[in-house]
C-alpha cells in the first residue's frame, strides 16, 4: 500500500455519483461494462431526470432501457434498478442502507458492489471489492492463490487493516490498468519486480 500511494492518487471509486443512491445505480449499470462508459451514460442521461428513488420507480421500463441501453444487458439492469429502488422505499424509507449485509439484500447489488458502497458512500469499509483487475493484479503479485471473487476478497481482508480495505482497491485497478495489464504487463516498469513471483517466472 505504502508503494502505491506513492504512484497513485485515484478516487474512492471510478464511477461518477452525487449521491449514494446515484452510486448503487453506477454499481449495477457497471457490470460487464466500462467505468468510462457508466459515467457517460449517468452523467449524461440519468442524474439530471432522477434524484430518488421514486423517480426511477415512476418511469416506465422500456423508458429507462432505452436510457442505459449502451451499457450493455440493459433489460435486466434496468428490471434490478426498478425493484432496488422500491424495495428502498418499501423497506428502507427511501434511503440506501448503510451496511454490507443490508445491501446485498437488493437486486443486482453483489458482494463487491456493496464493498463499493459501504466506502465509497459510506466511508464505512466491510470488504475489499474485487474487480477482474484486482484479481489479476492480486494473483500475479501473489497476494492471494484464490480464483472466487469472494475468497481473493477474504485474503486481502486479512493481510490489511481494515482502514485499508476501502483503498486497496482503486490501488490495484491504478496499478493494472497502468503497468500489470492483462495482456501484456510491463514488469519492467512495476516497482514490485524484484518481488513478484509473476515476474520472475516471466524472466526465467
Amino acid at each position: 500500500m505504502s508503494a502505491l500511494k506513492k504512484l497513485y492518487k485515484p478516487p474512492r471509486t471510478f464511477l461518477a455519483y452525487r449521491t449514494p443512491l446515484d452510486l448503487t445505480v453506477a454499481t449495477i449499470l457497471s457490470a460487464q461494462c466500462t467505468d468510462d462508459r457508466v459515467n457517460t451514460v449517468v452523467t449524461e442521461t440519468l442524474y439530471p431526470k432522477y434524484r430518488t428513488p421514486d423517480d426511477y420507480v415512476a418511469v416506465s421500463r422500456q423508458e429507462l432501457e432505452s436510457e442505459i441501453y449502451s451499457c450493455g444487458t440493459y433489460r435486466n439492469k434496468a428490471r434490478f434498478i426498478q425493484e432496488m429502488c422500491q424495495l428502498l422505499i418499501d423497506r428502507f424509507g427511501g434511503e440506501v442502507p448503510r451496511t454490507l449485509d443490508e445491501l446485498i439484500t437488493l437486486p443486482g447489488i453483489g458482494r463487491k458492489t456493496a464493498a463499493i458502497i459501504t466506502y465509497a458512500a459510506y466511508d464505512n469499509p466491510e470488504a475489499v471489492a474485487v474487480d477482474t483487475h484486482v484479481i489479476r493484479v492480486s494473483r500475479r503479485l501473489g497476494l492471494s492463490k484464490q480464483q472466487n471473487p469472494d475468497k481473493i476478497s477474504l485474503d486481502l481482508m486479512e493481510a490489511l487493516p481494515k482502514k485499508e480495505w476501502g483503498n486497496i482497491t482503486p490501488y490495484l485497478i491504478s496499478h493494472g490498468r497502468a503497468v500489470c495489464t492483462a495482456r501484456k504487463p510491463n514488469c519492467s516498469a512495476c516497482i514490485f519486480r524484484d518481488d513478484c513471483p509473476s515476474s520472475a517466472m516471466l524472466r526465467s
